[in-house]
Parts: structure tokens; C-alpha cells; sequence
């Protein structure tokens, strides 16, 4: 990805419990919290990575454990660098508040506090996006090679079980 053209990628970000925001940042005027928050309102409950596209930008939602976690986009962003921003916000988030702070916390009650981190996720990504990719990259390619050795686990045991069956049947 080239230097120019990151000005503007992440538009607008946040944390919400449920359909209740309980922190975000931004540095731009628009619309785009309230499609953010309508989209919100449509999400399913269950852990689920959702994408909505609106005006030249994308809406990428993860959900996890009740909670939402939200990144508005140019629509150029690549989008497996905005869901590596969605999961690293999401750990953070996790390793701050998980069962504490955020789950009575109320609508924008997280702002001072997590608004900033939400600000240097973004610019971390921003910064670093070869590096992310690569990574992001790397990941896809072991967990194919995963899948490859547990297929071919799976053929071996098979070929066991049907060795052994076939020998208790000369037995028998």
C-alpha cells in the first residue's frame, strides 16, 4: 500500500455493550454515527463479523460477547486491515473492561478513557498496514496448512480404524 491516500482511512470508530455506546473517537464531522448506530440497532446478537457499505465508506462490525465493536472506513481500506483494527481494539477493550467496568458502564461513560485508545488503534494500523497485511497473510497461509495436516490426520486415523476392522473381521 502506498504512503498516500492513508489520510482519511479510519473515519470513525467505537465500543458499544449491546446497542448502547460506551466509548468512541473520531476527528470528522458527518453522518456516519448515526448509520453506525442504526446498524447497530440491525445486528445480530451472536458473534458475528458484519459489513455495510453507505456513501463511499464501509461500516465493519465485529461482535463478540455482547459487545459490538465498530470501525467506519474509506471504501479503499483493504478489509482485512480494518478487521485486524476490530481485533486488536477488541482485545484491548477486553483486557481493560472485560467483566468489570464496561459491562454496567453507560452511553458514552468510556469516552475520556478509551477514546484516545480507540484513536491510537487507529493510528497504529494506519502506520503500520504493510506490516499488518503481511501478517494477516502469513496467518491465512498457516491456518491452510492447519487444515491440510488435520485432513490428513483425519485420512490416516480413518485408514487405521479400517485396518483394524478388517483385521478383528479375519479373527472373528
Amino acid at each position: 500500500m502506498a504512503e498516500e491516500g492513508k489520510e482519511g482511512w479510519f473515519i470513525y470508530g467505537f465500543v458499544a455493550r449491546g446497542t448502547v455506546v460506551l466509548a468512541e473517537y473520531t476527528e470528522y464531522t458527518g453522518n456516519f454515527p448515526a448509520i453506525a448506530a442504526q446498524c447497530l440497532q440491525k445486528l445480530p446478537s451472536s458473534n458475528k463479523l458484519s459489513t455495510y457499505a453507505c456513501d463511499g465508506h464501509t461500516f465493519i462490525f465485529l461482535v463478540h460477547n455482547g459487545y459490538a465493536y465498530c470501525v467506519v472506513t474509506k471504501d479503499s481500506v483493504v478489509k482485512n486491515v480494518s478487521i485486524a483494527f476490530l481485533d486488536q481494539l477488541k482485545a484491548d477493550f477486553t483486557k481493560r473492561y472485560g467483566g468489570g467496568k464496561a459491562d454496567t458502564a453507560t452511553a458514552k461513560s468510556l469516552n475520556k478513557e478509551f477514546g484516545p485508545v480507540i484513536k491510537g488503534h487507529m493510528q497504529y494500523i494506519i502506520d503500520h498496514a504493510e506490516e499488518v497485511e503481511k501478517l494477516l497473510k502469513v496467518k491465512v497461509q498457516v491456518s491452510e496448512v492447519k487444515n491440510i495436516m488435520l485432513e490428513n490426520i483425519d485420512k490416516v486415523l480413518d485408514s487405521c480404524y479400517r485396518y483394524f476392522d478388517a483385521t478383528s473381521v479375519i479373527k472373528g
